[in-house]
């Protein structure tokens, strides 16, 4: 497949790496030759330097030619035009935008994206999958991450384990026996960062990252297997009160005691103006005396998402400090993520991990439904549609899940059958049409994958 990423930016930049490892003929273009230049270095890419929505520039990064382009410069406007652009030189062409701005996703213009009327054949919202990815934190007490497949059927969590859970120190097998009417496979467990593909007989130790699959409503209890129960949380304090704070305030409110914390006159007027129930502050995020008058020890979530990964370390690391029970960072400098995860801050999220698997389940095809980044980028989880293969010796539809021979590394979680979840036992029988839910320790494998469910 031939593709075009127009802004080679976080979120550019990987999206053109993965596309390129797995044989895909990819073009860049950007402003800014010094990171044209390292992506041509690190990958074989081929680099165009120009204007994103300018059609000279697009005809010489061979637009004409190209199966999809990927808009993803910092600039709304210049994503749109470049896909409209992108429409008149090839009629043919998927487009896919990133777009921040809320307004454009509203009214008149949501209706004119739906219908083609602007030329954006998919639309992805960073801002709209914080928000929530965020509240499905909230919303999971203990949670690490959570992901959803099947329109919501099934929920791949990752949960860190804690002395005093009842599994602690036991066998994954007795699960079945703590929770007979609870049907979960556990996906991975990554000790000091190391992965471990679980049996029966591994068992779970204090520090543990779990992943599990569950259904919606078994969470958590699997999640209190893994360590002391948590209540659920009411008391939040954001801090920010931008595109992302703005939302989340907006989202949670009718169950949350809500207070928002932002540093601008004008900005503070307009939340408080457009929020029903949340209480904003005007003030820093980091001033520990509004922090302490706030009863921030009395806080259940604290979330940082300001536009400043400083500002968003800081002030967790100064609630966490002064007795929040649970603190999420927004962290756009994935160098930043790394450090901090774990160490004062419970939970730091890459904007660009959360937005990449959106833009790789377009781009892999129609057989991909869905791709979760995790780890901060170095595992996958997908969900995949399982198709008869021309080759015998290939095919895997009729064949029991513990028959399917896989790469090191990879664990069927659960199947979706006709809107109906099941979780992945050996001897469940794969059919044709199978959504297939997935977990790659490494996420380089996912072209194999591909490659045994594919009809191919």
């Amino acid at each position: 497949m031939k593709i075009v990423v127009l802004g080679v930016g976080a979120v550019g930049s990987t999206l053109a790496k993965l596309l390129s490892q797995e044989d895909n003929d990819v073009v860049v273009v950007d402003e800014d030759p010094q990171q044209l230049s390292s992506l041509e270095e690190d990958a074989d890419i081929r680099a165009v330097h120009g204007k994103a929505s300018h059609p000279n520039v697009l005809v010489k990064a061979d637009i004409k030619s190209a199966d999809m382009v990927v808009a993803v410069t910092g600039s709304d406007e210049t994503n749109i035009v470049a896909c409209l652009i992108s429409k008149v030189l090839s009629k043919s062409i998927k487009t896919i935008a990133r777009i921040r701005e809320a307004s454009y996703l509203k009214n008149k213009t949501k209706e004119a994206l739906k219908s083609g009327e602007i030329p954006v054949d998919v639309v992805v919202s960073p801002e709209q999958l914080l928000t929530d990815h965020i509240q499905a934190l909230i919303d999971t007490p203990g949670a690490l991450q959570v992901m959803e497949f099947g329109e919501g059927l099934l929920h791949l969590v990752a949960v860190k384990a804690v002395r005093g859970g009842p599994l602690i120190g036991h066998e994954i097998g007795e699960l079945k026996k703590h929770m007979p009417k609870v049907d979960t496979r556990v996906a991975a467990i990554f000790r000091q960062d190391r992965p471990i593909i679980p049996t029966g007989t591994t068992s779970v130790e204090a520090g543990d990252e779990v992943f599990f699959i569950a259904k919606k409503g078994d969470i958590q209890k699997v999640i209190i297997e893994m360590r002391k129960k948590e209540e659920p949380y009411k008391k939040i304090i954001i801090a920010g009160g931008g595109r992302v704070g703005y939302r989340l305030a907006s989202k949670i409110e009718p169950n949350h005691e809500v207070k928002i914390i932002e540093e601008r006159q004008d900005r503070a007027e307009y939340l408080s103006k457009n929020l029903i129930s949340t209480v904003v502050l005007k003030g820093n995020v980091s001033d520990k005396h509004l922090l302490h008058e706030e009863n921030i020890e009395n806080t259940d979530v604290f979330v940082a998402v300001t536009n400043d990964d400083e500002a968003n370390i800081m002030s967790c690391l100064l609630a966490k400090d002064m007795g929040a029970h649970k603190v999420i960072a927004l962290i756009n400098n994935s160098a930043y993520v790394d450090l901090v995860h774990g160490r004062g801050v419970d939970v730091a999220i890459a904007p660009s991990e959360i937005t990449i698997g959106t833009f790789l389940s377009e781009v892999e095809g129609e057989d991909v439904v869905k791709v979760h980044s995790l780890r901060r980028g170095a595992a996958e989880s997908i969900e995949v549609i399982a198709k008869k293969s021309t080759n015998i010796e290939m095919n895997i539809i009729g064949k029991a899940l513990g028959q399917i021979e896989l790469p090191l590394g990879v664990t069927i979680g659960a199947i979706i059958r006709e809107n109906k979840a099941k979780i992945a036992h050996d001897d469940v029988i794969l059919h044709e049409n199978d959504h297939v839910v997935i977990f790659l320790t490494d996420k380089t494998l996912l072209p194999d994958i591909k490659q045994i469910f594919s009809s191919n």
